[in-house]
């Protein structure tokens, strides 16, 4: 089981940099999200704060490298790169599932070099929203927890991607219970993410009820995990589950339709992610009401290769935020979420269908 478990994260690593393992039709909707420019913006650009809170930890940015990998060998340098790069710039990060490290605790340093390499940041440990109906219990959600002395848990909600999986797991009834029970008796915020299919109103006010204490999206729009497991089934010739993968490739909700939803119907933290590829993307998240934005596929390719490039890009995000921050005239992140967007095309009519205000955002002003 340990040894599947690990090929499969090893085979996740491969396709996700060497395949084309992104979102074909269906996008993210930040394409449909504009700013109204201020040609008087009245600031500072060098004086703008991009700090922010999440919950009760200071970032130094609203950034965090979402939940990427873990359990196999070449996981081991790509979490120590991306830990000393959110380290160094006062971020977070996440980790992959930790399933594979419960089976086989020789794996555990692939996940505890995080902690190792970034002693104060804040750090998410991930365990399967599915394992929860599967045998696991609190006695293995403290175990990942304490494996990493992380500050929160990721369960993460993956049902395409076990629907697709040659190994999948397609039972989950009773997981929100299983999330309910965690999160009362875990001393830890627990975190539900999506897995690239996004999270809609009806699914969060459940998770609120349930008692968690923040939602990532992982929205529609980004890396397809149906698309992951298309390529894995087809080097296995896997005929169904290729089909499969094929078949929804595009699945989910896009990232910023989820985000609007999520945000218009409950109070939770919101982080946005799924296809935010740039630093205008996560103003623009920013702008619709999440806390942080989420980023994974933008720095993998630079976590290959050292820390040192993780700085490089994720810095590169964060200069180009400030940039749109100055060119609406937002000082600060709770400013920028007060500024007036406009959301058009694909996004309005999805958001309009489901009942939902879209123009309240161009109406209000920047402060």
């Amino acid at each position: 089981m340990a040894e599947k478990t690990e090929k499969r994260k090893a085979d996740h690593i491969r396709i996700c940099i060497d395949q084309k393992a992104q979102a074909r039709k269906v996008k993210a909707g930040f394409e449909d999200v504009r700013f109204v420019h201020r040609a008087l913006p009245e600031i500072d650009k060098q004086k703008i704060d991009l700090s922010t809170t999440f919950l009760s930890r200071k970032f130094a940015a609203p950034l965090i490298v979402s939940a990427m990998t873990g359990g196999t060998a070449e996981a081991t340098r790509i979490n120590a790169a991306l830990a000393e790069a959110v380290e160094k710039l006062h971020l977070g990060m996440g980790v992959g599932s930790q399933r594979a490290a419960i089976e086989d605790k020789a794996l555990e340093k692939t996940f505890t070099v995080a902690r190792k390499k970034a002693p104060t940041a804040f750090i998410v440990a991930n365990i399967g929203g599915v394992q929860l109906v599967h045998g696991y219990g609190l006695k293995e959600v403290k175990r990942v927890v304490e494996m990493i002395d992380a500050d929160a848990i990721a369960v993460h909600l993956n049902a395409l991607q076990e629907a697709v999986q040659p190994e999948g797991q397609t039972s989950f009834k009773g997981v929100l219970a299983k999330i309910g029970e965690v999160a009362a008796a875990l001393d830890k915020p627990v975190i539900v993410k999506e897995t690239g299919s996004g999270i809609s109103a009806e699914d969060a006010e459940k998770l609120e009820a349930a008692g968690v204490k923040a939602i990532e999206i992982a929205g529609a729009g980004g890396t397809s995990f149906a698309a992951v497991e298309y390529y894995r089934a087809k080097d296995k010739a896997h005929s169904v589950q290729r089909f499969l993968g094929e078949a929804f490739w595009d699945w989910g909700i896009p990232t910023v339709a989820s985000l609007v939803e999520i945000t218009q119907t409950v109070k939770l933290p919101v982080v946005a992610s799924g296809g935010v590829r740039n630093g205008t993307d996560i103003a623009k998240a920013l702008a619709l009401g999440a806390c942080l934005a989420g980023v994974s596929q933008p720095v993998l390719e630079a976590a290959v290769k050292d820390a040192g490039e993780v700085e490089k890009v994720l810095s590169l995000l964060i200069e180009e935020l400030r940039n749109v921050m100055f060119l609406v005239g937002a000082e600060n992140v709770e400013h920028l979420a007060k500024t007036p967007i406009v959301i058009t095309d694909g996004t309005a009519e999805w958001l309009k269908t489901r009942g939902f205000n879209v123009d309240k955002y161009a109406k209000r002003g920047a402060r």
